[in-house]
């Protein structure tokens, strides 16, 4: 056989992953000094990456696989088997798709309680061919692998250093390769090594160059990338995005354009997926009661279950919104056009009809699946100025429809009142940015009446379709917060004392509880302090099958449905509706049906990681906006007591930040659990949570968002601590007194 390069890759692909260079020279009849240039063709088409040399010295085609490889498990496809791609890629091209199956098939086998792996997980997996499909047979499962992480690329006088983005972070990095042309503060992904320099700064590998560390929108940027979201739309999917259309009317679809409906949203909202009108009920036997509306945008109608769309909208689990930007869960053509109920436009939608009694109770619902026409789109201002009697142009043209909405309102607000969900107003604010991207201010969103009709609407909207379902028994996503845990609300009682407020353990928690200790906390100017107090205390709302109802909101059937454009259980919802109620041939199909509690899951962990990385995001944005206010002071108050020091969140702006035990001044502090206080181990001096503080800014970070504070306030006079056992904590990392810890001499 003459040697060549087509002839190498034959053998190669013959037995991929099983012959080395001497099994090659056999295969092909090659001897003497041929050899030797066969050993050269075999080094030029690895560095070439026409090759794969592993570690036993085996050779396999670049765009092939290994005998044996990482698979990390990313979805589920149509079929509910589990999909992964390979955790490390030499081929071109994106990372091929591979079919995960534990021994014995993809699926549980009679008696198999539980899969080794789902989705997120890592294994070892043997790899199969079958016609078209790579097949990866599950070996082993791992652990979390390596991970990524984020940091700044600086060029010091001792060469190049990363700089973690991590808050928690000490410790630098020597990355092993720097890419050429790359410049200083640059943004990178990289992962940590174990080697340590002679200077003890542990190596790094330069996964991927992310931008300028420079850059204003660099915030968002890091948030995104530190928190896994998943990043725009392969093409596939923008393809199968552009081809739809508006569906028409037919015998699943009903001609709702007559229908006054109007949408109001936040100024800044770009898409549009709600929209409600009401009227009086005209029917004798429900006197005084009112007929509600709340149609939503048909998104199932356009994301079909094991369609591209579908994979990535469940894939990103929801919207993320960013001071600067949103992260999509649909690519544009949906969210901000087919999708967006825009004002004298048609849409296809999925509408409930409510009916409530004069005691705002709701006495029945029917769903349809339609086409809608909205008659005029309005902000909360706009909404709010014509409810107060002063209405704009926009809103004087629907001023009728307005007045029927508010009074529809004011009714199903009796039985709001009589529910009494839990009532914490936290203040929400917003950053708004300059059109590059600059911080010019920091302001609170204004809560307005206008807001919580909307609200209301939307909450009874949801109840509709919790029940619609649960009359038929089908199973399906709901929205599920179970009541706090005993040893949350020990802690909220072991403290309250101190602020002058009580709550008993021995009363059962109830929402109406909750609330009047909020009443009572804004009566002594506590209401932010008690109400993060409350917030905490409180479970974690999560997606599941199981119906165990909403504590909050004190409602026993709750699911998602008027948000189908930025949730993916919202479109869970719509598809079961659709099928329950026979609205259509796209409902909920088998294969969803088996996996809502792998959805479930799934959803709640990207409902998780995007209120972090929103969160994060606007730390650092607030941080950048107070960069150049170093050594300024500011109100504020304690909003966390640790043995380590002192949360605070500023006044104006909302700015976290911490101020270090050690800094408190010359005296001892001691950290007390019970009371959320530092008290000084000599004087008696406390700082405590809730307490009112002025604070001086000496650092700040708007890569990280971290900002340390000096205190400017004097403790609060107290009794001396006694000295228990285990009594005496503190932070800043030197102990003394059992524990406590001194503050930094000034």
């Amino acid at each position: 056989m003459t040697l060549s390069r087509d002839s190498i890759l034959a053998a190669v692909r013959e037995k991929p992953d099983r012959l080395t260079n001497k099994d090659l020279a056999r295969a092909l009849g090659v001897k003497g000094d041929d050899r030797r240039e066969l050993r050269a063709m075999l080094k030029d088409m690895v560095e070439s990456e026409t090759l794969v040399i592993s570690s036993r010295k085996t050779y396999r085609e670049t765009s092939d696989f290994p005998s044996v490889m990482v698979i990390k498990v990313t979805g589920l496809d149509e079929h509910g088997e589990m999909i992964g791609e390979p955790e490390t890629w030499k081929g071109t091209g994106t990372r091929p798709q591979v079919v995960v199956r534990e021994e014995g098939g993809s699926k549980k086998s009679k008696g198999h309680k539980s899969a080794s792996v789902g989705v997120g997980s890592r294994a070892l997996c043997r790899i199969k061919r079958k016609d078209d499909l790579v097949i990866g047979v599950v070996l082993k499962r791992l652990g979390s692998g390596p991970q990524q992480s984020l940091g700044i690329l600086i060029q010091t006088a001792r060469g190049w250093s990363i700089q973690p983005i991590d808050k928690k972070a000490r410790d630098s990095y020597r990355p092993n390769k720097v890419p050429e042309g790359t410049e200083n503060n640059t943004l990178v992904s990289y992962q940590r090594g174990r080697k340590q320099d002679r200077g003890g700064s542990r190596n790094a590998t330069i996964i991927e160059i992310l931008g300028s560390a420079s850059d204003p929108k660099a915030a968002s940027m890091i948030s995104l990338q530190e928190h896994n979201i998943p990043l725009g739309f392969d093409d596939d999917v923008i393809k199968e995005a552009k081809a739809l259309k508006l569906p028409k009317l037919d015998k699943y679809r009903e001609d709702l354009r007559k229908l006054p409906l109007i949408t109001i949203d936040p100024v800044d909202a770009k898409d549009f997926d709600d929209a409600i009108f009401a009227q009086r009920d005209e029917d004798n036997r429900n006197k005084g009661g009112w007929i509600v509306w709340v149609a939503i945008a048909d998104v199932a109608a356009f994301v079909t279950p094991g369609s591209a769309l579908d994979k990535a909208a469940r894939e990103k689990g929801n919207s993320v919104y960013l001071p600067d930007r949103v992260e999509p869960m649909l690519p544009h053509e949906l969210s901000s056009d087919l999708c967006s109920l825009r004002p004298h436009e048609d849409r296809a939608c999925m509408a409930v009809m409510m009916r409530f009694r004069a005691d705002g109770s709701k006495l029945s619902h029917k769903f349809h699946r339609g086409l809608m026409r909205s008659h005029a789109r309005l902000t909360y201002n706009q909404a709010q100025e014509a409810f107060e009697g002063n209405p704009g142009a926009t809103a004087e043209t629907v001023i009728d429809i307005l007045k029927d909405i508010w009074d529809a309102y004011q009714c199903m607000s009796k039985a709001r009142e009589q529910r009494a969900p839990l009532a914490i107003n936290m203040p929400e604010r917003r950053v708004n940015l300059t059109e590059t991207g600059e911080v010019k201010s920091i302001t609170v969103r204004p809560s307005l009446p206008a807001n919580k009709l909307i609200e209301e609407y939307m909450v009874m909207a949801n109840v509709a379709a919790a029940e619609a379902l649960g009359s038929k028994g089908v199973t399906t996503i709901v929205r599920v917060h179970e009541p706090p845990k005993h040893e949350k609300l020990q802690g909220l009682s072991d403290f309250l004392p101190a602020m002058g407020l009580k709550w008993s353990l021995g009363e059962k928690a109830s929402t109406k509880r909750f609330n009047k200790l909020l009443a009572a906390a804004e009566e002594k100017d506590l209401s932010e302090a008690i109400g993060m107090s409350v917030l905490r205390s409180q479970s974690q709302a999560v997606y599941s099958p199981d119906g165990k109802g909403h504590f909050g909101l004190n409602l026993t059937d709750y699911a998602h449905f008027t948000s189908p454009i930025r949730r993916y259980a919202d479109l869970v919802v719509h598809r079961a509706l659709i099928k329950a109620f026979r609205l259509g041939e796209d409902g909920t199909s088998d294969s969803e049906n088996v996996r809502l509690k792998e959805i479930a899951e799934h959803i709640s962990d990207t409902e998780r990681r995007a209120m972090a990385a929103e969160r994060d995001a606007k730390d650092r944005y607030i941080a950048a906006y107070l960069e150049d206010k170093i050594g300024a002071e500011f109100p504020a108050r304690i909003n966390g007591v640790t043995k380590f020091g002192l949360f605070i969140t500023l006044d104006e702006t909302g700015a976290d930040g911490l101020i270090t035990a050690r800094s408190l001044g010359d005296e001892y502090f001691v950290f007390d659990e019970k009371k959320k206080s530092l008290i000084g181990a000599d004087s008696g001096g406390t700082y405590r949570f809730g307490q009112k503080v002025n604070a001086r800014l000496i650092e700040c970070s708007p890569i990280t968002g971290g900002m340390i504070f000096d205190m400017l306030t004097k403790p609060e006079k107290g009794p001396k601590p006694k000295r228990n056992k285990g009594n005496y904590q503190g932070g800043g990392g030197r102990s003394h007194r059992k524990g406590g810890y001194k503050g930094r001499r000034k």
